[in-house]
């Protein structure tokens, strides 16, 4: 099944490629660009890729270990190592095996260049672009490890950072693998930008005969008395008014960006304990209500 593809999608790659040669030959540019392949070559870049991807496995264990038990202000910045070292391993045995295998002469190395050019750009061009975004987020770095994202629908915490695209951990805890190449066409939230804390904003609905600022007050004493709560950094609430109810939002930071959902229940558990003692009512849904609602 993959034949007639291979021949339909190809064609074009087949022909430019043929033409490519054809003009290196004619023009006599192009060196012996194959080195002699002997069996000893070929042991020698086994062990190469497998070294690599021994040291890159056992790397990325010992980074995530070791981040785990430093204090917790420097655990995120040695988890962002790891695209460095995985990028660093990839570059260098990437340049051992050309070494190994090919003539790399200035002719050789501008015929081939030209060819992986016209091959990447017909063949691989969805896993080059994400290869060349995930090379620019280095950089740029919109998102790191560590960092809690929404890139689409999908949001969560970045756990991994490949050659092709990152690993996202949902609240589900499902692992849920992006592109780089989303970076050229999504938008890309952020929500702790390489911090520790990442504000949770926390919602409450409540009838709109309650005393508002007796609402106030107990949302912030939710707050402050959560042990999930970074006391150095603000706590606010906001309200607005809805056609079926009266709308809070507690916005606050735990002190560690990990703990967002775990935070945010406590916070519920602690506010609805006390709406509860108060007697402070909900709004009464009618028919009407999830219309209002999805309008407001």
């Amino acid at each position: 099944m993959l034949l007639p593809w291979l021949f339909t999608e190809s064609s074009t790659f087949i022909v430019k490629t043929r033409l490519f040669a054809q003009l290196i030959n004619n023009n006599g540019a192009i060196e012996k660009l194959l080195t002699d392949i002997t069996v000893k070559k070929i042991i020698k870049a086994l062990i190469s890729i497998f070294v690599a991807y021994g040291i890159s496995v056992t790397n990325q264990s010992l980074i995530n270990w070791l981040s785990e038990r430093v204090p917790r202000r420097f655990r995120l910045l040695i988890k962002q190592s790891v695209p460095f070292w995985k990028g660093l391993i990839l570059i260098v045995t990437t340049v051992y095996l050309l070494n190994l295998f090919l003539n790399l002469s200035q002719n050789n190395f501008l015929a081939l260049t030209g060819t992986l050019a016209v091959a990447l750009g017909f063949a691989f061009k969805d896993y080059v672009s994400s290869i060349i975004a995930g090379i620019v987020t280095l950089f740029e770095a919109p998102y790191r490890v560590g960092d809690r994202i929404r890139i689409g629908e999908n949001y969560g915490e970045v756990i991994g950072y490949g050659l092709r695209g990152l690993r996202l951990q949902t609240p589900d805890d499902n692992t849920v693998t992006i592109p780089h190449n989303k970076t050229w066409t999504d938008a890309i939230s952020n929500a702790n930008s390489g911090q520790l804390e990442a504000q949770v904003v926390t919602e409450f609905y409540l009838d709109h005969e309650v005393d508002v600022e007796q609402v106030i007050r107990i949302l912030y004493q939710a707050a402050y008395s959560s042990r999930y709560t970074q006391l150095k950094l603000p706590v606010a609430v906001v309200m607005e008014e809805l056609p079926s109810s009266t709308h809070f939002k507690l916005k606050s930071y735990p002190m560690d960006a990990r703990d967002e959902f775990v935070y945010k229940t406590d916070l519920i558990r602690r506010a609805k304990q006390v709406f509860a003692k108060y007697g402070l009512s909900y709004p009464q849904l009618s028919q009407e209500s999830p219309q209002i609602l999805a309008k407001s």
